[in-house]
Order: C-alpha cells, then structure tokens, then sequence
C-alpha cells in the first residue's frame, strides 16, 4: 500500500457493513481590523511580514491584550449557535513548536471555553433536517503561514527551502467543535457538508466573517471512525486537516469511509492520526499521529486576565442578532410564495441573495427566479463560475424583467438582450435600443408584412375563410421572420384573421 495507492471498499457496501461517526472542527478568522492580542492590522494579501507587532512575533518581554471586538465576535456565534456563554472563562497555552508559531505556543482556550453546549439544525439538499450538537466554541488566535519551495506537491516534504510569513500569526479564530456526529449512516458526507456549508452562511450573516472559504477564512478539520454498528463503541478516528471546500469536506468522508474500511476488512487498526486531503487526486494520506490533549501540556496563559462578559453585555449582544439564514429562507419563501423544491433549488444554488436584490429593485419573484435560475444558471454552468459573479445586476435582471412585463420585449428578444448586458453592452433598456430588439408594436407595420405574407400563399385566406385555422400560423411565422421575431404574435394573430375576415 502507498501514499496514492489504497484499497478501498465500495461506499455502499462499507455504508452497509459499518457505522459511520464525524466530527467536525470548523476554524472561522474573525473579521476584526486587528489581531487577537495585538494592535497589528489584518488584512488579506499584505507583502509578507509586514503586518506583525512584538506581540504577533513573539518576542521576549511583549504583552498580549485581548480585542474586545473578537470577544463579541464569539459571543455572537456562540449565541447563533444556541450555545451556554460562559460567566467567565479565560485562555491557555498550547504548547508546541512548528516554525509558524514563533511563541512556541498557540494562546488558546482549553477548559474554559467561551461557550458550550449549543447545537445547530442543519437542511440536506432534500429537505431533511438533520441537528448537529455543538460541544464548545472558543477563541483562539491563528499561525503564520509557512511556504514549502520546490518539490513537486508544495508540502514539506522533498521541498528545497521553506518561507515564513508571520502576517496570519494573531489573526483572531473561533474553533466550533461538534459532539459525535452519529446517524447519519450513509449519508454521513451530505451531512458533514451541509453543516460547514450552514455554519458559512451563519458567519455571514453575523457580519463576523468574510467567510471566503477560498482565502482559508473558514477552515474545517474532518474527524470520521467506524464501528460495527450503533450500539458498538466509537471507533479510533483520524482526522483530515484544513479542508476548505464544502464539496472536499463530502470528498474527504467518503473517501476516509472506504478507506478505514478496507484497513479494518484486512484486519488492520486504525491508526489516530492526521491526515492530508489532496484536491487533484480526491484522496487522504497519513500526516503524523494524532496528539492528545495531554501532549499539548496545557496551562492558564499568565499574561491575560479571566474574560468574563457581562450578563447584560451578552442579552444585549442576543438582542440583536441579525435574521439568522434558516428563518430568512422561511420568510423569504412564504413571501416569495415558492414551493419546497423550488426554494431548495434556489438555495443550492447560492441564489437567494440575488432574487432578494432582485425583488427589491421591482421584480417579481417568478420574474427574479425565472432568469436567475434559468438562463442565468445555465450561462454561469457554462462559464464555469458562481451566479454572483456573472457580469450583470440584480438591479439589470429587475430592468430587464420590466422590460418583459412592459410588452416591449419578448422571452426570445430578452435572452438577446441579456447576451449584450453579460457582454459589457450596458444595461437592459440601453441594449434593447443599441440593438433594435424591441418588439414592433406598430399596427401598419405588422399590417404591411401581413399583407405581404397573404400575398406569397393566397391559398391560405380561402382555408381559413372555409374555418379551417391551422394555416394561420404559417402567415404569422412568416411575420416573425420578417420582422426578425419582433411582433407580438398574439397581436399579429389578431390583425390576420381581422384582415381575412
């Protein structure tokens, strides 16, 4: 067996044989201007090492402070996620040493988190709704970043030399940390998804993130083992590091399902380790054995002062909480007067802040969904990017919609103008113009290409006088070609049989 060639077992099969058991860790970096005990700035793509203070680089005699702001920042995703805030609580130590903590410990929170025993209910793409216990949520700050150069997979292994850059090292995070995740069974890795994906939205819509899971602002660490079956005792878990996409944490589960159960098929023991997910190959590797609480020789941080917020603080914090996603999407959806299926299409879709944007600028929700979720969505598939960054507004879409509802444009001459406005032409009604694409409302212009069409097949006006209508279509498909697909063809439809009758 070698790092990129494992046995697996058939998913389904291993699903069947054994239970599976997650656990998510979920690192958030909280969107303060400064670092968790310093005054440093924060700010993503600064030249490296250049947002740093003694405090960040750990130099000797440097003091940390708590920000305040961060303090909030954790309370409010404590409160969001129905958790316990602690009267008072305070930070630890956590020792060890990796070039990219330049302390030599990590201050973080150990017994004492900032709140506990929360838990959050989670929608699968289907509907079903699935309660994930949180355990605890505590502050904590990040590490630098470390670049490994040269070598073939940018790790440190095989690498010639390795960069530091300590502008990440203070950067405030919140660890949500889930009690045992268990049945789900084989659907364990939808789970796990929709929970990092619920917990981005949430991080959203606190104001407390950018939550840009690109950038690494929400990390999630994958702990799975199997047992025999519910009843059995929890196996031994390994755990998949910095996994920082929604559709790699589905990956990372799966994967590790099959895998741990071709190690126990063999008779093998599954080894308490970490591991690496690699994107490119959709497969984990070994990292190094899994450490203990107890090997990390925790103790009170002597420097920092107990944390201990007000009652009155944390009631005035919960006051005012924004709308959290899941009652949104319920109101949204009555308002919106969506069926289920509809919603939850709008919602996999990342779509329900632009048909809101879109409603708002004058749309009507059947008008918002129609080309978000139509035309829209097939064009951002091809492009292979996100409806959000589809070059046009929610502003343009409610305009062009007007346009539509207004009879000047037809569905067909919409999508023509739709291609001009994700062309950088302008907005709807300045490519409806440029173009000449608004419908020929001009009674003795249809009236002309009509008499034009008669004439060509005169046969025609005799089969409809003797009441046969079917022909009257071919008069008003030769009208649209002459007008270029232009007229009404329910008015064209109305000026034929006037003109033959």
């Amino acid at each position: 067996m070698t790092a990129t060639t494992v046995d697996l077992v058939d998913y389904a099969d291993a699903t069947r044989r054994y239970d599976p058991v997650i656990g998510i860790e979920v690192h958030v970096e909280l969107g303060t201007v400064t670092k968790m005990f310093c005054p440093a700035e924060v700010s993503f793509g600064a030249e490296p090492n250049t947002q740093v203070t003694p405090v960040s680089l750990g130099l000797p005699g440097a003091l940390p402070v708590v920000n305040g702001r961060a303090v909030e920042y954790a309370i409010r995703i404590g409160l969001a996620l129905n958790c316990q805030i602690a009267e008072s609580c305070r930070f630890a130590r956590k020792n060890y040493f990796y070039p990219d903590v330049p302390k030599n410990f990590q201050t973080s929170q150990y017994d004492e988190p900032i709140a506990h025993d929360g838990w959050i209910d989670v929608e699968l793409e289907d509907g079903t709704v699935f309660r994930v216990e949180i355990e605890r949520a505590h502050m904590e700050e990040d590490a630098g970043k470390n670049t490994h150069v040269g070598g073939a997979t940018g790790r440190i292994h095989g690498a010639e030399y390795s960069l530091v850059d300590y502008n990440r090292a203070g950067i405030p995070l919140v660890e949500i940390v889930t009690r045992p995740i268990t049945g789900a069974g084989d659907r364990a890795p939808e789970v796990a998804r929709a929970y990092v994906q619920t917990l981005r939205d949430i991080f959203r819509a606190l104001d407390v993130s950018e939550a840009r899971m690109e950038r690494g602002n929400v990390r999630a660490d994958v702990n799975l083992s199997l047992r025999p079956s519910p009843d059995s005792p929890l196996g031994t878990r390994t755990e998949t590091k910095n996994v920082n996409s929604f559709r790699s944490v589905e990956r990372a589960v799966r994967y590790e399902i099959s895998r741990q159960a071709a190690v126990l098929d063999a008779g093998g023991a599954i080894v308490q380790e970490t591991r690496h997910w690699h994107e490119d190959t959709g497969i984990t590797t070994s990292g190094r054995v899994k450490s203990d609480a107890e090997d990390y020789r925790y103790f009170p941080e002597p420097d920092l002062v107990p944390v201990a917020p007000p009652r009155e603080w944390v009631e005035e914090i919960r006051a005012a909480l924004p709308e959290l996603p899941v009652a949104r999407r319920r109101r949204l959806q009555g308002e919106w007067g969506y069926a289920d299926a509809e919603m939850r299409d709008v919602v996999n879709a990342g779509a329900i802040d632009l048909i809101e944007a879109t409603v708002a600028a004058g749309a009507s929700p059947a008008g918002a969904r129609k080309w978000w979720m139509g035309e829209l969505a097939r064009r951002a598939k091809q492009d292979g990017v996100d409806l959000a960054d589809l070059a046009v507004s929610p502003a343009q879409v409610a305009q062009l919609q007007s346009l539509v509802d207004a009879g000047r444009l037809n569905d067909k001459l919409a999508r023509q103008v739709l291609e001009g406005v994700l062309a950088g032409e302008g907005d709807p009604e300045q490519v409806a113009t440029a173009r000449g694409l608004e419908i020929v409302s001009d009674d003795g212009a249809l009236l002309t290409a009509i008499d034009e069409a008669l004439a060509a097949q005169p046969d025609i006006v005799e089969k409809v006088r003797g009441g046969n209508l079917g022909p009257v279509g071919a008069i008003i498909g030769a009208v649209m070609k002459a007008t270029r697909g232009q007229a009404d063809a329910g008015r064209v439809r109305e000026l034929v049989l006037e003109r033959i009758g």
